[in-house]
């Protein structure tokens, strides 16, 4: 059924290419391919970013990711591929990115859903945003990877 039965979830320090997970992820099996890119946006908390930067614990982040992954490829029966971006990230420009292709729809949202909360709750990656006046360590809200909403989202 899996076309790649690896997980493919990455750490860079570079732009996050949506294109060339797609292709990591999908192949004509596929009916469906669902696509996640976080991109910082210009606010936060009632107060204007200026920009993003993000660490990590490499190693252990890498070894979550491909957790993460290898779970919702089982769980879903899915392919995935999956990218978070580190250091400085400006307004507009993605910090992770989630491709997940499956034969039908539900199984695609479901699993894509899945990765990035998991991904917000379990991996050490760490976010500092940038305002005007300061630079603040965000401490992210408990995440719920079966769907629910998330406060302060």
């Amino acid at each position: 059924m899996t076309a790649h039965p690896m997980p493919r979830a990455q750490i860079t320090q570079g732009p996050i290419d949506l294109c060339a997970l797609e292709a990591e992820a999908a192949d004509d099996s596929h009916g469906a391919i669902v696509s996640f890119l976080g991109v910082v946006r210009n606010h936060s908390r009632g107060r204007r970013v200026l920009r993003l930067h993000y660490e990590a614990f490499e190693p252990m982040a890498q070894k979550m990711m491909d957790e993460i992954c290898a779970e919702a490829m089982r769980r879903w029966a899915v392919d995935m591929a999956i990218s978070h971006r580190l250091g400085l990230i400006e307004i507009g420009e993605a910090s992770v990115g989630i491709v997940v292709a499956s034969a039908h729809r539900a199984d695609a949202f479901e699993a894509c859903r899945y990765a990035i909360e998991r991904i917000k709750a379990d991996v050490p990656i760490w976010k500092r945003e940038y305002y005007e006046e300061c630079a603040v360590w965000v401490e992210e809200p408990a995440a719920d990877p079966e769907g629910g909403r998330i406060a302060n989202e």
